[in-house]
């Protein structure tokens, strides 16, 4: 998936950054969560420290970097090609998800009913929909994609002397993935339903990888948890 905008700066440069290294930070932290015992893991500031220590790393990183726009993929010019695509990407994950969520788990014996009382079941939905949502897309797609994938990426790449293997980044792509799947709070909150995010960080980091437009993987999240929060908060009331 190329858009007009992303294809010219397609390029391994992410390389050539301070502190790319800070992003083993919040992967060791995600790790460290599960070597603890599950007394600590109950505690609130624990279940949130691999997200706090991200966004702390991404702090310094953006602090000590220039150009931080084209390195987390968030050039004005990639705008408008990022609402096109991550439209497109956004509906048709969420229709995909939400018939594995309210379909297929179902049928596997797997009861969804707690989904009414996750902190997002219990909030008002002109709450959710649009703000709430759309405040976590970007947040959470300039953690996972932008900072973490992005400097997994600028790591690996001194791995490769293919420009290929470079440009996707296939280590780097895993890791994401895995770390935004198995977030503390994802896995608390949303129990075994945290696979499907499995396969959303795998689409998203191969778009981000692909084009370096962060807009499209923030507008597609955005999309697909509209999409499913919303059919599913229909089935359940």
């Amino acid at each position: 998936m190329t858009t007009p905008e992303s294809g010219p700066h397609v390029k391994p440069t992410q390389a050539k950054e301070w502190g790319a290294a800070l992003t083993l930070l919040p992967a060791a932290a995600t790790l460290t969560f599960y070597a603890l015992p599950a007394s600590l893991q109950e505690q609130t500031a624990v279940l949130f420290a691999p997200q706090i220590v991200a966004y702390l790393a991404f702090g310094l990183w953006a602090a000590r970097n220039g150009n931080i726009a084209f390195r987390l993929g968030l050039e004005k010019r990639n705008f408008r090609g990022g609402l096109r695509w991550g439209l497109i990407t956004g509906l048709l994950l969420g229709c995909l998800n939400t018939f594995a969520i309210l379909f297929v788990y179902p049928h596997l014996g797997y009861d969804i009913d707690f989904l009414k009382i996750t902190p997002h079941g219990r909030l008002p939905f002109l709450v959710m929909v649009p703000w709430f949502i759309c405040g976590i897309a970007f947040f959470v797609e300039l953690n996972f994609r932008g900072f973490l994938l992005g400097r997994f990426a600028a790591l690996e790449s001194r791995l490769w002397k293919s420009g290929m293997a470079q440009r996707f980044s296939p280590l780097a792509l895993i890791a994401s993935a895995l770390i935004f799947a198995f977030d503390p709070f994802m896995v608390n909150t949303f129990q075994y339903l945290h696979w499907i995010a499995v396969w959303d960080g795998l689409i998203w980091g191969i778009i981000w990888l692909r084009t370096r437009n962060l807009y499209i993987t923030i507008v597609a999240h955005a999309v697909e948890v509209i999409v499913m929060y919303s059919s599913v908060k229909f089935a359940l009331s």
